[in-house]
């Protein structure tokens, strides 16, 4: 990030929606100017509409080289620079028996979040240390750290982006690029919302497992990418911040919240 805020530019993949997007509004709102990606181009431009004429709206598939290269070309043609790279997008997926996963789908899970990923940081990077620093912050999860039964693809590259970050980090460190994760617990987006709706997430019982007793606002979640983006984090590379309301901290048995503990 700059010294002068105004001149920031930021590039968040998969931030049409849900933390994505809440991290762009929060960007935007203290000045930067952010460039929306992600696979839904009609909505990235419209929410880059929302944001203002500072910014823009671009459609990519970052699963697909050709795209990424394309849609980080419009991004540095338009701002002529990009210093920070927040790699959100990314896809859920269902817990199915592993003797009943689908090769594809697996696939399909690991290049969105992981392939994405290092396609989007490789051809940011490389201007990114042409102008000597900049920040990329990816997001990891609680699945990275922790057996979850029947999210097999979900797990491994959330794991998978752990290790690309502390890799990048120490490549880049001396080109003053730094390279961090969040790891977010449970977030209450839209997609949540939905999926407890129909009975494919049991809250409650997530509550109880969480030692703060909630889910996690998206916007707490944009702050840690801020955080982590910025100046006060200049020292932080190579690290994982988790976001989850003390759910990696828990290890006892039983439920972890307990609102009249003293």
């Amino acid at each position: 990030m700059s010294g002068n805020i105004n001149e920031t530019t930021v590039l968040i993949t998969g931030a049409a929606n849900g933390i994505g997007w809440a991290t762009a509004q929060l960007f935007a709102g203290r000045g930067c100017r952010v460039a929306i990606v992600d696979l839904d181009g009609g909505m990235a431009t419209a929410r880059a509409e929302e944001l203002g004429s500072d910014h823009l709206g671009v459609q990519c598939d970052v699963t697909v080289e050709a795209s990424v290269r394309e849609a980080c070309a419009k991004v540095l043609d338009r701002f002529n620079h990009c210093s920070i790279l927040v790699n959100n997008a990314g896809i859920g997926d269902m817990t199915v028996p592993t003797l009943e996963q689908d090769a594809s789908r697996f696939m399909t899970i690991l290049n969105t979040h992981l392939t994405g990923s290092f396609l989007i940081s490789r051809e940011i990077a490389r201007r990114m240390i042409a102008d000597n620093g900049g920040a990329i912050v990816n997001f990891s999860s609680i699945a990275a750290h922790s057996g979850l039964p029947g999210r097999n693809a979900y797990g491994a590259a959330k794991a998978g982006l752990i290790a690309m970050t502390k890799s990048m980090a120490c490549e880049w460190a001396g080109h003053g690029v730094r390279v961090n994760a969040v790891a977010p617990g449970y977030v209450e987006t839209e997609l949540v919302g939905k999926l407890v709706a129909g009975g494919l997430l049991d809250k409650e019982r997530i509550l109880r497992r969480t030692p703060m007793g909630r889910m996690i606002a998206p916007s707490e979640i944009a702050e840690a990418v801020w955080f982590l983006a910025s100046p006060a984090a200049s020292a932080i590379t190579g690290a994982v911040l988790n976001v989850d309301a003390g759910w990696q901290a828990y290890g006892a048995a039983g439920d972890a919240f307990h609102p009249k503990a003293i």
